[in-house]
């Protein structure tokens, strides 16, 4: 694979590959939950606390294919920096959920907040993507560095909460 390729798509990859062991963390939650409360065997019913982390988990991953496709449009399409940091802040975000989620149920709710607004971001990023490719076709106009310049520069106000 040529280096320039590799190089914008690096940032979006460790994302996403951070975002699988995180997968892999609330799974084995899931599990160890089971576990801990009918013995060995992993089962779909249990106790009010395997109720909470399987309810959790399964919030995350229904949101995960969303999650996947905005921040790679939003990376290969605008800035693939501005995409990974609010791909890894998508990730502390849904982390935090997770945990809130196993406490009282409202404690999940500014995580979930929190998450929506990030994955807004990205769509947008991605819209904003789409129209410069067809200004480009279109108008012959780019305006890459305008677009890269702004994500770059909104980014960072992704942490106020």
């Amino acid at each position: 694979m040529d280096h320039e390729v590799l190089g914008s798509i690096v940032l979006l990859a460790i994302v996403s590959l951070i975002s699988v062991l995180q997968n892999a963390f609330f799974a084995h939650k899931v599990e160890h939950e089971s576990k801990s409360y009918n013995g060995k065997s992993l089962q779909r019913t249990g106790s009010s606390a395997f109720e909470r982390v399987f309810t959790a988990n399964q919030n995350c991953r229904d949101a995960y294919p969303t999650f996947l496709v905005v921040l790679w449009c939003a990376g290969l399409l605008c800035s693939q920096a501005a995409a990974a940091f609010a791909g890894l802040i998508y990730l502390f975000v849904r982390q935090k959920y997770f945990v809130g989620y196993l406490g009282e149920k409202t404690q999940s709710t500014p995580g979930y907040i929190f998450g929506k607004r990030i994955i807004s971001f990205l769509f947008l990023m991605s819209v904003a993507g789409i129209l410069n490719y067809y200004l480009v076709i279109v108008f012959g106009s780019d305006f890459e560095m305008h677009i890269k310049t702004i994500t770059n520069t909104i980014s960072p106000l992704l942490l106020i909460p």
